[in-house]
């Protein structure tokens, strides 16, 4: 099926039955939440209403309970896409062109570079991305850890990041860096997503350590993945500062994961 054009999608039309703008909404749920902040602002909002973004299960059931309509019908238009021949899942069975995909990825992001993962060692890899930050100012880059960094590479890329960039400056309109540790109870994920392509990196099929495979996705899956990782951004522990940065003490780790 074919996503409704975004002034009919559900979402939007149950906004309007209540006779509310965005920040009303947005005020309602922040009202309704114990700690009064319910994460959700007008932008997400209009994101989700248009089809752009991915709602979470969590803010699902928040405004299906704020507007009375079931998830399956308030989402619909978010649910279910078309499948093109350029989203079916390509598998790479070797460490090299695993590499050689990852950095693809990071060289093609114009808009958007979303990477998970806490332990990334290869050195060319974590230079492409230093590379297409310096290159490119407006493209948005998000890097989700699972725990402090597990390699000292990574804690010395990350410092690197944040003398490119800063994460507080708003000259271009928007934040551009955005560095997040998420709660080391949630399991780690690995992958490499710009806005049409993605890289999930996979266990070994050949030795018990590291990840040295992946699967390559293509744009739908792969602007789902920058969501994932803009989401879970937001209930993340900002790593945006040097002293954030050093307070978390990178460890050596032996594995191979390239994330």
């Amino acid at each position: 099926m074919t996503p409704p054009a975004p002034h009919s999608s559900p979402l939007r039309l149950a906004r309007k039955d209540h006779g509310a703008t965005l920040e009303q909404v947005c005020a309602d749920l922040d009202h309704a939440c114990p700690d009064g902040a319910s994460g959700v602002t007008p932008s997400m909002l209009s994101g989700w209403e248009r089809g752009r973004h991915t709602t979470s299960p969590r803010y699902r059931r928040l405004l299906s309970d704020y507007y009375g309509q079931p998830v399956s019908t308030l989402f619909a238009h978010q649910d279910e896409p078309p499948i093109e021949a350029s989203d079916s899942p390509r598998l790479i069975t070797d460490p090299r062109s695993l590499r050689e995909a990852m950095i693809d990825v990071v060289n093609a992001a114009e808009t958007y570079l979303a990477v998970a993962g806490s332990r990334s060692r290869d050195a060319d890899y974590l230079t492409a991305i230093e590379s297409v930050l310096h290159q490119r100012p407006s493209l948005v880059h998000y890097r989700l850890l699972f725990g402090p960094p597990r390699t000292h590479a990574l804690a010395d890329h990350l410092k690197r990041l944040l003398e490119i960039r800063d994460p507080h400056d708003r000259s271009l309109g928007m934040k551009t860096l955005h560095i997040g540790l998420i709660d080391t109870d949630i399991p780690e994920r690995f992958f490499c997503a710009c806005e049409h392509t993605a890289i999930v990196p996979l266990p070994s099929l050949t030795s018990v350590y590291g990840f040295d495979c992946g699967v390559v996705l293509g744009p739908h899956a792969a602007l789902r993945l920058v969501d994932h990782a803009r989401q879970g951004y937001a209930a993340a522990s900002r790593v945006e500062s040097l002293r954030v940065l050093r307070s978390l003490n990178a460890e050596p780790t032996h594995d191979r994961s390239s994330a």
